[in-house]
């Protein structure tokens, strides 16, 4: 069992930024960020794969929020940069084991962990 402690999130102004964190308690072979809002389906947001190797991103957040991570440390970042009100939601860390194509890593299905969530606000 892979316990996810995530950290950052909070209010900030159309145009801002912030950072989140994730740390795993165990190896993983890939690390992703998720976020729902509310009413709304839970959606991809970004992963990074330590097997296999790469980076993956839904379209609208490409070139704004960055992921990156440390294999050794099971450790996953997002940077989150020219946050907009849409991008509100509570985002989630997820992580898994085993090999996974790029299109599988964009499915919460394909995720076996899960942290408990953190909320981001962006204000306009």
């Amino acid at each position: 069992q892979v316990q996810l402690v995530e950290s950052g999130g909070g209010l900030v102004q159309t145009g801002g930024s912030l950072r989140l964190s994730c740390a795993a308690s165990g190896r993983t072979d890939a690390m992703g960020w998720f976020r729902q809002a509310p009413g709304k389906e839970r959606e991809f947001v970004a992963a990074a794969r330590w097997t296999g190797g790469g980076t993956f991103y839904k379209d609208s957040v490409k070139g704004r929020f960055t992921i990156s991570g440390d294999n050794a440390k099971n450790t996953v970042s997002l940077q989150m940069n020219s946050l907009k009100p849409e991008d509100t939601a509570v985002y989630y860390c997820a992580a898994l084991r085993g090999i996974m194509a790029s299109m599988t890593l964009r499915a919460p299905s394909a995720y076996s962990y899960w942290g408990q969530g953190t909320q981001v606000t962006v204000s306009s």
